[in-house]
């Protein structure tokens, strides 16, 4: 069977089909970008969540990140999202139970708030953070956007991230102690440096390494894309507010003529991720890189087991140090979260 990247979700069957021996199994990892979702049919909530979490690797807690998730049928549309919030708090109810195994999943969260709206948005972050029970630790901003009618945006405009009431919203994310995550796509993240450095005191995520565009008119120029995405990220680096996620990059591109009846093994994974996150961490460095899941989307290729797997095979060489960084600390760090370790 191959890989089910249709809507109804991934194939639980087949990424069991391939189990490893968990590598390092007493590195403490924070994950710090996953989701939970009941979508198109496929059910990802606490039960399934804990089975990752519970399926070798030693992981001390979570972060939610925002998907709109189980939003307010009705009231006004820019307090809809603060059905995710609630959600998220009552998820992380469940786990705080301890029925679930000892990590403590959803244990802080970044949610969806309209930054369009300026500085209006204040009132309304007030409301996730009462509505989190104190999880929610900042927002993201999803503003991936090409003019190419082959590649889905993300964002319903080009430089969404530049607009003045997004910057004015984003003074009040700010002042309030948040953080802001970013998702984009390669070809905008110039937008990330200027915005870095007109709030320089802010905490910005990059999530995605970047999201290198490898399809639509990109397929099949790996190289070149790399050399742009490259290019464009260094700059990005040296804004030293900015952490930078590692993980949700293509495994299998349609051009892979290998085995594909079986899921990837972790050897497989790493090789083809190892330049993009290895050119981060050089970038960035372990105090700003921190390796995330992207669960369950990332189900659909590969297991949780796998994936944290090939994350330690991209790092063996670095030292316990930069190790403890990258798994746990610059996720702390960014989220305010150093109880959990």
């Amino acid at each position: 069977m191959a890989a089910n990247t249709g809507q109804s979700g991934p194939d639980d069957h087949w990424i069991a089909s391939v189990t490893e021996e968990v590598l390092e199994p007493d590195l403490p990892i924070i994950d710090p970008h996953h989701h939970l979702w009941v979508r198109n049919g496929y059910t990802y909530l606490m039960p399934e969540l804990a089975a990752d979490l519970n399926s070798g690797h030693n992981i001390l807690a979570t972060v939610y990140a925002e998907c709109h998730s189980m939003y307010r049928v009705d009231g006004p549309l820019t307090q809809r999202s603060l059905g995710e919030t609630e959600f998220v708090r009552g998820q992380a109810a469940i786990s705080a139970s301890g029925d679930f195994g000892a990590a403590r999943a959803c244990d802080v969260m970044f949610g969806n708030v309209d930054l369009t709206l300026g500085s209006a948005v204040e009132p309304i972050l007030e409301q996730h953070i009462e509505a989190s029970g104190g999880r929610f630790r900042g927002v993201r901003i999803s503003s991936g956007w090409h003019s190419h009618e082959g590649i889905h945006n993300v964002g319903d405009r080009e430089s969404l991230l530049l607009e003045a009431s997004v910057n004015e919203a984003v003074n009040v994310v700010h002042r309030m102690n948040l953080s802001l995550d970013v998702w984009l796509y390669h070809t905008q993240l110039e937008e990330v440096a200027q915005l870095a450095d007109n709030h320089p005191d802010l905490t910005i995520v990059l999530n995605h390494v970047g999201s290198p565009i490898l399809g639509g008119p990109y397929r099949g120029k790996n190289d070149e894309v790399f050399a742009h995405w490259k290019a464009a990220l260094l700059p990005v680096s040296e804004r030293h507010n900015v952490f930078v996620k590692l993980g949700a990059m293509p495994i299998r591109m349609p051009s892979y003529e290998g085995d594909r009846t079986l899921p990837p093994s972790s050897q497989e994974v790493a090789q083809a991720w190892r330049p993009w996150m290895e050119t981060c961490i050089d970038a960035f460095g372990p105090a700003r890189s921190m390796y995330e899941s992207n669960f369950p989307v990332q189900k659909r290729w590969c297991s949780y087991q796998v994936c944290w797997n090939a994350f330690k095979r991209i790092s063996a060489g670095a030292s316990a140090g930069e190790k403890t960084e990258l798994f746990a600390a610059a996720a702390a760090r960014a989220y305010r979260m150093e109880s959990a370790l």
